[in-house]
């Protein structure tokens, strides 16, 4: 029934392509022909031993914990570093911080090291004996001091506290459920009608510490391209304009930005969520573009395709980071400041002072995951997605968007994915619509439209599965006991 499905999906959007280009001819094989334009024996896969990338890889989290986060060293070495390197390796690695050059090297039994560097706005860095392809610059706001606003453009105490829709002993049921043991969670924020009515933080986390937010930055991506698509620099179902895909021929010249927003590319790129991950031998894609040091937007647009486009969800950074080379190009080709760009057009206007958005050595945005925001930050972003895109009455976001990016993609079955957003179908115990910004560790923007509802949950990694447990728990206290708005 499934494959019928993926067989009939791909011959619709087949069809569709067809009648874009004013003929009905059905191109052949597209998989196949793909590889003409890619050939497996040229396509980029993974350089280096499993043990160096992790090495490489837990360098840069470790860095960035310290000198982006400003937690303890031996918090985070415990809580923090267990994505890259395999448990039975962990025991053999040192680590060396130097705060002068604000560096950070992990040693594998004193034979094999890798490091990485803080670069300010920019945050962490890994090495690489070539050094940065780029300057990392100073990122800056426009907006004035956060104590001088009030929510949500600043963080200024309200002077008239708004009744809650909610008896106190149910928040701080809800807020307790969310600090359960071993959660690790690191802050809590709740937003109602517009309003905190519950922030809470521990593990040593506090409002103003950009916190590890892991893949909830796929959802920035989403709404930077959405910024985009406002600004009127392309449409959503435009032809993503990836030069390399562009020959006479090549099938991959069919995807759209919506099939990358909805994952749905068709891209042949290894990652864990595959269906048939267990029977992978190799080093995954996935992870390689966190711990490769290299060029990580080329490393993925430069896939032959292994799905008809459209036709199937897959969970793969290809496509959030095809989507941030594709807004790199926009800003350059219209003589705009990418660094800047997000900054400039999307946090300052909804009251985001800093948030900081790491890079590859070639000064990409590595949006899939390297990025750290607090959680008020997160708060606003969510704010954003529940007023439709509308902010102080100026519409940031296309109308349609957010409708868009919080509905189940044709591709993914089951239906849990919209775009670059998670819709919740089994995640969170509650039985109100909900679509939520999703990130390693238990990093989580909930949104709730029906409740008129943004929360957000923000952990340390080793407390992924617990927290996760802990925020359902949460969340169902609130949405049963909170009144409508």
């Amino acid at each position: 029934m499934k494959a019928r499905k993926i067989f009939v999906i791909a011959c619709l959007s087949l069809l569709a392509y067809s009648c874009q280009k004013g003929t009905t001819t059905l191109p052949p094989d597209p998989v196949a022909e793909s590889k003409k334009f890619s050939p497996p024996d040229k396509t980029p896969v993974p350089q280096g031993t499993a043990l160096e990338l992790g090495l490489a890889g837990s360098a840069k989290v470790f860095c960035s914990a310290l000198f982006v986060s400003g937690r303890k060293p031996e918090e985070a070495i415990v809580h923090s570093l267990t994505m890259f390197l395999p448990e039975a390796e962990r025991s053999f690695v040192k680590y060396t911080i130097d705060d002068k050059q604000k560096t950070v090297t992990m040693s594998y039994n004193d034979t094999l090291s890798r490091s990485a560097t803080y670069y300010g706005d920019c945050g962490c860095i890994i090495n690489t004996k070539n050094g940065l392809a780029f300057s990392p610059p100073v990122i800056s706001s426009t907006l004035p001091d956060a104590s001088t606003q009030p929510w949500p453009m600043g963080d200024a105490a309200e002077k008239v506290k708004t009744p809650l829709a909610i008896h106190p002993d149910s928040l701080k049921k809800a807020t307790t459920a969310a600090f359960a043991p071993n959660a690790y969670t690191a802050a809590f924020l709740v937003i109602h009608n517009g309003k905190i009515i519950a922030e809470q933080y521990g593990n040593d986390a506090n409002a103003n510490m950009q916190l590890e937010s892991w893949s909830m930055g796929k959802s920035i991506t989403a709404l930077l391209i959405g910024r985009m698509i406002q600004e009127g620099y392309f449409k959503l179902d435009d032809r993503a304009p990836v030069p390399a895909w562009q020959q006479e021929g090549d099938p991959r010249k069919e995807i759209r930005i919506k099939d990358l927003l909805q994952m749905s590319s068709g891209l042949h790129f290894i990652a864990h969520m595959d269906p048939e991950a267990a029977t992978y031998t190799q080093y995954l894609d996935h992870w390689y573009i966190y711990t490769g040091a290299v060029d990580a937007f080329a490393y993925s647009y430069s896939r032959p395709l292994q799905y008809p486009v459209g036709t199937t969800g897959r969970y793969r950074n290809c496509d959030p980071l095809t989507a941030g080379f594709i807004i790199r190009k926009t800003c350059e080709e219209n003589g705009m400041n990418y660094h800047q760009y997000p900054q400039q057009h999307l946090f300052d206007k909804i009251g985001i002072r800093k948030q900081v958005l790491e890079t590859d050595p070639y000064g990409n945005f590595l949006l899939s995951g390297y990025d750290y925001g607090t959680a008020r930050n997160w708060g606003r972003l969510g704010l954003l997605c529940l007023q439709d895109g509308v902010w102080n009455g100026e519409r940031l976001l296309p109308e349609g968007f957010v409708d868009f990016i919080s509905s189940p993609a044709p591709g993914w079955d089951p239906p849990r994915y919209g775009g670059f957003f998670w819709i919740n179908t089994d995640t969170f115990p509650i039985k109100e619509k909900a679509y939520y910004a999703a990130g390693a560790g238990g990093q989580y923007t909930v949104i709730i439209p029906e409740k008129n509802l943004v929360v957000v949950r923000m952990g340390h990694f080793n407390g992924s599965s617990e927290g996760t447990r802990a925020l359902g728990r949460a969340l169902a206290t609130i949405v049963n006991n909170i009144n409508q708005p």
